[in-house]
């Protein structure tokens, strides 16, 4: 019988049964038991505070400037929407390198589309979006019902998108987008109510998402107890809902005090959302565990693989599409250098945040922390003044301590 396949779909903790009170267990042991069963994400935000903190000292505190915090989403957001994407192939055993070529041709349609053409800009965007989708599905029938293998095919449609760019646009860049459509990346929320010197309509969201991740973390916790699963004692678990509350409601001023929320935060919000939902909760999300995690015992269990392989690489289209015109937006051109090294900023933060090599494990979640632990690495050091050269040591560096951490604990766990 084939061994069961291990996810990493739940948080749980090791420790007493499961009553909420954690007796006959230090607190500093449940603590340290927690860290070990979750030491991949609980590690990365624990890195990405620590970063965020040394670089606010740093650079006297412009780092966390309400100006600066909606820069560093706007120049990243493209980034973790791959970066969610490509998660969530490598925990199904794949890679795709195609992803920045992908996104440079999605854009260069668009800027035909609407500036040679002058199609209306949500018709340009939906047509886009569908381009970028049957680009994966594309390159999914060749790895799902072909069989090559995916880093063969997107190394392939990695050489063509970037072709086809350079073709559609013959080696010019295409200017201006219409100011709808580069309002999906430099456009916020719309200002409602009375004047209170913040921007309400972010104030409200703000307390929403608060709401809803506490409603989620209660929710979440019940099920736990109610399989008998171990649960951190709730006094622990108090503080991390504080913590959460904390965090939000810092990052929900900073924004309300400038112009609020960025349209591009919230385009990532509701894919984290959606996303995280799906990997958690649906069947094709835990078949995407599953057959990263071990293929062989995953079609025994009746996991159709072949199906759900083309699925990924059509969703990952989609989300280069995506990614694709959000950069055309800010750029406010189609320009054939878009995309550029795009894949690797996407695969570096899916293995920061926690993906694993050999696949089977990684959260949605832990592609944003990935995503934003380079970000800020960048922004942090663009604003000290580190060259570019620098910045890249810097950044290779990071990733293979991430990787090595994750090789690490596999053999400690193995030994």
């Amino acid at each position: 019988m084939s061994s069961p396949v291990k996810t990493d779909t739940e948080d749980t903790v090791a420790g007493p049964p499961a009553d909420g009170n954690g007796s006959g267990t230090s607190i500093a042991g449940v603590l340290m038991q927690a860290m070990r069963n979750n030491v991949r994400q609980y590690g990365m935000i624990v890195a990405l505070a620590v970063i965020v903190v040394l670089f606010q000292i740093w650079t006297g505190g412009t780092l966390l400037e309400p100006l600066n915090v909606t820069n560093l989403i706007s120049q990243n957001g493209y980034i973790l929407i791959l970066a969610i994407g490509m998660m969530i192939v490598i925990i199904a055993g794949h890679i795709d390198l195609s992803v920045g070529s992908l996104a440079a041709f999605v854009g260069a349609v668009a800027a035909v589309l609407m500036i040679n053409h002058h199609w209306p800009w949500p018709l340009a965007l939906v047509v886009s979006l569908i381009i970028g989708a049957a680009s994966g599905a594309w390159q999914g029938f060749w790895i799902a019902y072909i069989g090559v293998p995916a880093f063969i095919v997107t190394l392939a449609g990695m050489l063509v998108f970037r072709g086809a760019t350079q073709i559609l646009l013959q080696g010019q860049s295409l200017a201006p987008f219409p100011d709808g459509f580069t309002k999906i990346s430099s456009g916020f929320l719309p200002a409602v109510g009375p004047n209170t010197n913040y921007h309400n309509l972010t104030l409200l969201l703000g307390l929403a998402l608060i709401v809803f991740i506490l409603f989620q973390e209660f929710r979440n916790r019940r099920q736990q107890a109610n399989y008998d699963l171990d649960v951190l004692p709730f006094g622990l678990f108090l503080v991390k809902c504080a913590a959460i509350v904390a965090t939000i409601s810092v990052f929900t001023m900073l924004l309300a005090s400038y112009q609020g929320f960025p349209i591009v935060l919230l385009i990532l919000a509701a894919l984290l959302i959606i996303f995280g939902f799906v990997m958690r909760n649906t069947v094709i999300g835990r078949h995407v565990y599953a057959l990263g995690g071990n293929q062989a015992a995953a079609k025994l269990s009746g996991v159709k693989n072949k199906r759900v392989t083309f699925l990924i690489f059509v969703n990952m289209g989609l989300l280069s599409a995506l990614a694709g015109l959000i950069v055309a937006a800010r750029l406010n051109s189609g320009t054939p250098s878009a995309g550029i090294n795009f894949e690797l900023e996407a695969i570096s933060a899916a293995f920061i945040g926690g993906a694993s090599a050999s696949g089977g494990v990684g959260t949605v979640l832990g592609a944003i922390i990935g995503g934003l632990v380079l970000g800020v690495l960048n922004n942090g050091m663009s604003i000290l003044g580190v060259g570019s050269d620098w910045q890249q040591v810097i950044k290779g560096l990071v990733l293979l301590a991430a990787v090595g951490f994750d090789v690490y604990n596999k053999r400690k766990v193995g030994s």
